[in-house]
């Protein structure tokens, strides 16, 4: 089931699949009359109501109604979407209803305890599918941990699902809502491992909790929590993906101001592109991988240029090197049609990183 409500299919559409958490029979967590699925969807419409102002957004959903989705089926409409971004949503519980704040987890296999505990948690909704056994490759919803022998891309997009999980958890900030110790998390969520792209999984607070599961439940604080969330994704389309939205969400919006300020900035500049500081260049990157590859791979379907940086015990591969923005963007489109649907423009200055916008400015 695939709901899209734009018909825009340009290259230069950014792509989001916003997912429901349970539905129909799975009701999720489920305290003082607060239902996880219904308060889920209700965000989701709200988040993709607001990104579809944005004629350059494309939504799609995987469910807009009190239904049921496999795991599974909800990451694969993602990939047949070939969306950019990827972001599940959902409402926490514990037994210890003093319990409070959000939490915004990306694909990963920590062995901490509460974290394990948490996919555990959401990944116990696969029982209730027909053939699980089979369908999960023999895969224990028990035992998150049996998830680090399945194969795995996670590598490839850990990187851009931790700037979008920050972004999100940066925005909850500012509306005044709790941080749940250690920021953004990584735990092993089936619906996040079968989807390629960058990908967030958000707990939006403890329904569990007698006031927070109030403000949840309540049309004011879903409305505060989905700007919030599309506040986090129009900050990352921007960084990452040329940063020229005109997205009006609220004019009030701290964030969409900056954002909006920012490319006044940029219109009104009458500085050529040619006089763009040599310090500071654009490249593309292309990927991440835990292996080292020759630069002249077949994986990078006949791309030139392409250089290697160490990171941790990663590689992380980029292409082209530009001082000028525009040109950088179509580099960009260039990876893109190559098949690097997920590609996108970072920016360093003297070597270091900084923040895309910072850089065009």
């Amino acid at each position: 089931m695939v709901v899209c409500n734009s018909a825009y299919s340009q290259s230069d559409v950014f792509k989001v699949t916003l997912d429901a958490g349970h539905g129909a029979h799975d009701f999720g967590a489920n305290y003082n009359g607060h239902i996880e699925k219904n308060i889920a969807l209700a965000v989701v419409l709200k988040v993709g109501k607001i990104l579809e102002e944005n004629p350059k957004i494309e939504v799609i959903y995987t469910r807009k109604t009190d239904v049921f989705i496999d795991l599974v089926e909800r990451a694969n409409i993602a990939n047949r979407a070939n969306a950019n971004i990827f972001v599940s949503i959902h409402c926490n519980a514990n037994r210890n209803t003093a319990a409070d704040g959000t939490e915004t987890y990306v694909m990963g296999l920590s062995k901490v305890a509460s974290n394990l505990e948490a996919a555990k948690k959401e990944n116990s909704v696969i029982t209730l599918e027909k053939d699980y056994k089979r369908k999960y490759e023999g895969f224990d919803p028990n035992s998150p941990e049996s998830m680090i022998g399945m194969t795995l891309m996670q590598e490839e997009y850990l990187d851009n699902s931790i700037s979008l999980a920050s972004k999100v958890e940066d925005n909850f900030e500012k509306l005044g809502k709790k941080i749940r110790q250690g920021g953004v998390k990584q735990a092993p969520f089936m619906v996040l491992h079968k989807a390629y792209m960058p990908r967030v999984l958000i707990e939006t607070g403890f329904i569990s909790n007698y006031e927070e599961g109030n403000i949840l439940d309540s049309e004011e604080g879903q409305n505060d929590i989905a700007r919030a969330i599309a506040n986090a994704i129009v900050s990352y389309k921007n960084e990452y993906f040329g940063g020229e939205s005109d997205v009006d969400v609220k004019p009030s919006q701290r964030m969409l101001e900056r954002t909006e300020d920012t490319a006044k900035e940029k219109s009104d500049s009458d500085e050529p592109k040619s006089q763009v500081k040599s310090d500071v260049v654009f490249k593309v990157q292309l990927a991440v991988t835990a292996k080292k590859l020759d630069l002249d791979s077949k994986r990078f379907k006949g791309l030139k240029n392409v250089s290697m940086e160490p990171t941790g015990e990663n590689y992380k591969y980029f292409y082209g090197e530009t001082a000028d923005y525009e040109v950088s963007k179509k580099l960009l489109d260039e990876a893109k049609s190559k098949g690097f649907n997920s590609a996108f423009l970072v920016a360093y200055k003297k070597g270091n990183k900084i923040d895309v916008q910072d850089a065009i400015k």
